[in-house]
């Protein structure tokens, strides 16, 4: 049991030569009939075999999706990178509260930053640096580890924000037996 389908040639060398007129060449155009699944039309329109294994040597590496500059490539570079740095900057500015003893604000900003990245990813098509593996990897990564850094920034004790009892519960079940 064969696959076959016709697929249509835009222009074949051979029959342009011989069809020196445009509705003569049109005319002249046929479907070839592919009889193999993995089969192509080559440049030259002629059937060949293609094949789906994955080249024996990487020559290249695959940039991420969304993984193009931001901006324009003649705008200056902290422009082109706007995604990332806004994301590093908000989290420096969470590190160094954290570093001045504002432990809550400056965590609940850095989860804040990381939550935000993931909204970047998801949102705009081109972000640069911030892109580093397919958006939807990216997306969970970001939002997953904001996420974390909040609610831990918000249980965070003294006097915690945000209290599960069933936290207390399962410490100590842990601890009494």
């Amino acid at each position: 049991m064969s696959a076959e389908r016709k697929v249509p040639e835009a222009a074949e060398a051979s029959e342009a030569a011989v069809a020196p007129d445009a509705s003569e060449a049109s005319e002249a155009a046929e479907d070839v009939t592919v009889r193999d699944p993995v089969s192509v039309p080559g440049a030259d329109g002629v059937p060949r075999r293609a094949t789906r294994r994955f080249p024996l040597f990487t020559r290249d590496t695959a940039r991420p999706e969304g993984g193009g500059r931001a901006a324009p490539g003649d705008a200056p570079a902290p422009a082109r990178q706007w995604p990332i740095l806004a994301v590093l900057l908000t989290v420096g500015l969470g590190l160094l509260l954290t570093a001045l003893d504002v432990f809550r604000v400056g965590l609940l900003l850095i989860g804040a930053a990381l939550l935000a990245g993931a909204v970047l990813r998801w949102a705009v098509p081109d972000v640069g640096m911030l892109a580093v593996r397919s958006r939807f990897t990216d997306m969970v990564t970001y939002g997953g580890l904001g996420l974390a850094v909040v609610l831990l920034a918000l249980m965070m004790q003294p006097h915690p924000l945000l209290e599960f009892p069933w936290l207390q519960d399962m410490l100590h079940v842990t601890v009494d037996s």
